[in-house]
Formats: structure tokens, C-alpha cells, sequence
């Protein structure tokens, strides 16, 4: 049987209170991005559910769409009946018929949003059930662990029948939470920062740091190509290109070699930090994971840290390689990350840098030269590029933004 439609269920939104409307809207824009190779589809929100009408589309495919939106619990190809108990019972009868294989279970599961219809829950699963029964020769009832489920969900507008019920990605929508700034390397950690920090409802743009010609172009496209695969959760990617050379330099010539790293994170922090005022972001996310390497311990963090007073988001910092490899693997950043050009995080890296440096020590270091103007002219020469990904409907996707 053909599905009309699917089904969306909220997560998180449905916690919230006078603000959920926002959040559905979020959510909303994010799905008619995600579906825009589907020029037929059309999208109806509510404040409790969601709706695509498919319209002849192909609901396999955007299923597969649908699963990697976030702020999406739940969802279930459907199909819409009338409130008539009749016609409910044919419309159950031949969806669950399409389904049946010789000797399978099923259940019939009612949720009544709207208590005015004449039957209550009890007795619309014993009809329904009963009519199935009848039908089906062969087909038997299991409630606790059954082939099919019938699921229907009686609305104020009509009846919703369904068979299958999809996990979504979670989280809340992109966006809804405002928007931060995403260090971003070409390393295996910071896509996978990104990504998990959209899963909680920001807006990224993201801040790399380019060193030519110690860094070559090769090492720019593969972080170019990073955000081509994070804009198809949100349909763009705004990116941000910093020349670093200068200062990796002054770095190199003014800072004790052991105190290199810390004062180049302190100097990329200040960076990051100037442009996310620029451009309105409300916090920094960088894919520090605790202990990983030296810039990463405890100590680090704390000489780093000092350069702002900006929030600093670290979704990877108590979460093992292993983890982050399997999560790069699942959103298809790993292969990109794993190619081999050096970003300016890696060149230039002291052979026994500091694992516990001392704040006024590297304060003290850098004292003795003026980075500020390098900070400003670097900022001021940022290149900014706006990245979409190559699987999507472009023209349809600048109709959205």
C-alpha cells in the first residue's frame, strides 16, 4: 500500500513551553532544506506534529533524508483516513494486508489526541483488532513483541494509520540555540565537535587557520571539503579562512620552542574570538578531547583559556579516539580527515612541548612582542566563503536562505 505522507514526531521541542512554536519553525526549515531535491513534497507543522505530504515523491528516499534532521524523535510513513469507522476499517485492513507474511503477529496500538471520537482507546484497538482478525486468515496477536503494529492516531482534523516507526537523530533543531564559532582543523575531532554541537540546536560557522606555504592548497580543500559534508545538515556552511603565516612565524622566532603550542592556541583563540563578535556568535567550540595531546591537558587549557571570557564549548573532551573515529565514520568525515596534509595545528610542533604550562610564563614570553596588530591584519584579511554541499538542490536552497 502507498503512503501519502509522513508522519514527524517531536523530541525535545515537545518539553517546551510559550517558545515551542520557534523551535517548530526551526525544525520546519530544517526539513524543507533537507528535502529540497523533492520539489513535489509539501511541509505542514503544527505545534505537536509534523507532517511532509509526499505528492508522488519517493518516500524511501526522503526517509533516508529524514533521518539525519535534528530535533526529530520519531517518525512513520502514514497514510490519512477520515474519521469514519468504516473507512478506518478498510484503510487498517489493506495496510496491514501489504504488510502480512503467512503466519505473523500484530498488534493495534491507539493514541486518542482528541478525545471527542466516539470511540476511546480501548475499544478502537478491540474493532480494529477484531476486523483484522476476521480478515487475515492465518495473521495472530502478540501485544508484547509482534510483527506489525498497527499504530493510529486519532486527530482532530483525521486518522493517521502506520505500520513503522523510524528513530530520528534527537537533539533540537540547528539553530535554535544560536549560533558559535567551530575551530576547525583538518583533523579527525573537530568535524565530529561540529557535528555533535549542531545535534544540541547551533548555528555554526566555522574558523580555520591557513599557513602557506607551509600548509599547501590540498590541505585547504580537505577542510573546505569538511564543511561541504557538515552544511548538508543545515544546507550551508559559512567558513572562515584565517592567514596564519605571519604569526606562526613571530611565534616561532619570539616564544621558547616548548611554549610554541600553547602561545599558537592562545594567539588562534584570540583570532577566533575577534571574529566571532564580528559575525555574532555567542560561543567558541573546539574538538579538545582531555589528554589527547599536550595542548589538551588540564593545564593547557587553563593557559589558553585566559585570552577570553567567551564560553568555550568542548562536546568531545571527556570521549575516548575510538568513540570520535566511530562517530567521523557514521557522518562520513573520517576518509576526508585521514588525508595526508598537514593543517598549521601540525607543522612546526615543538619536539617536547609543555604538557603543564605555567600562565605567566607564556603571558611573560609574549609580553615582549606586540601580536596585536598581527591578530587585527589577519582577522581584517580573512577570506569568508560560503559553503554548500554538492547534493543538494541549489537553486531550491537559495530560495531558503
Amino acid at each position: 500500500m502507498d503512503y501519502d505522507r509522513i508522519l514527524i514526531r517531536y523530541g525535545e521541542i515537545s518539553t517546551k513551553g510559550r517558545n515551542r512554536n520557534q523551535f517548530v519553525e526551526k525544525l520546519r526549515k530544517s526539513v524543507r532544506i533537507a528535502l529540497a531535491p523533492f520539489p513535489k513534497i509539501k511541509v505542514e507543522a503544527s505545534r505537536d506534529r509534523m507532517y511532509v505530504l509526499l505528492n508522488g515523491e519517493n518516500g524511501q528516499e526522503i526517509i533516508e533524508k529524514l533521518q539525519t534532521i535534528f530535533g526529530i524523535q520519531s517518525f512513520s510513513p502514514a497514510i490519512k483516513v477520515e474519521r469514519e469507522i468504516e473507512a478506518l476499517k478498510q484503510a487498517a485492513l489493506k495496510l496491514v494486508t501489504s504488510r502480512y507474511s503467512q503466519g505473523q503477529t500484530f498488534k493495534v496500538t491507539t493514541k486518542r489526541s482528541d478525545k471527542t471520537f466516539e470511540l476511546d482507546t480501548d475499544e478502537s484497538n478491540h474493532t480494529f483488532g477484531a476486523h483484522l482478525l476476521k480478515n487475515i486468515p492465518g495473521i495472530t496477536v502478540n501485544v508484547k513483541n509482534p510483527d506489525i503494529e498497527l499504530r493510529i492516531e486519532v486527530r482532530k482534523e483525521a486518522v493517521y494509520l502506520s505500520c513503522e516507526t523510524i528513530h530520528g537523530a534527537g537533539g533540537l533543531p540547528v539553530g535554535s540555540s544560536g549560533k558559535a564559532m567551530l575551530m576547525l582543523s583538518g583533523g579527525i575531532d573537530s568535524p565530529v565537535a561540529g557535528y555533535m554541537a549542531m545535534k544540541r540546536g547551533l548555528e555554526i560557522e566555522a574558523v580555520h587557520f591557513f599557513s602557506p606555504p607551509f600548509t599547501s592548497e590540498r590541505s585547504k580543500e580537505k577542510v573546505i571539503d569538511l564543511s561541504k559534508k557538515l552544511a548538508e545538515i543545515y544546507g550551508k556552511m559559512t567558513l572562515h579562512i584565517v592567514p596564519f603565516t605571519n604569526i606562526q612565524q613571530a611565534i616561532r622566532e619570539q616564544i621558547p620552542e616548548n611554549y610554541s603550542m600553547t602561545s599558537t592556541r592562545r594567539m588562534m583563540l584570540r583570532i577566533t574570538d575577534k571574529i566571532r563578535e564580528k559575525h555574532e556568535g555567542l560561543a567558541i567550540i573546539t574538538g579538545e578531547s582531555l589528554g589527547q595531546v599536550a595542548s589538551q591537558t588540564l593545564e593547557s587549557m587553563y593557559a589558553i583559556n585566559e585570552v577570553t571570557n567567551t564560553p568555550l564549548i568542548r562536546p568531545l573532551i571527556t570521549m575516548d579516539k575510538i568513540d570520535i573515529m566511530k562517530i567521523a565514520n557514521e557522518i562520513d568525515t573520517l576518509e576526508i580527515s585521514n588525508r595526508p596534509f598537514e593543517d598549521c595545528c601540525t607543522i612546526f610542533v615543538p619536539s617536547s612541548p609543555k604538557t603543564k604550562p605555567k600562565r605567566e610564563k607564556v603571558e611573560h614570553y609574549e609580553s615582549f612582542f606586540d601580536f596585536e596588530p598581527m591578530i587585527d591584519e589577519a582577522v581584517q584579511k580573512t577570506e569568508t566563503l560560503v559553503i554548500k554541499p554538492v547534493s543538494k538542490n541549489l537553486t531550491e536552497l537559495n530560495e531558503l536562505f
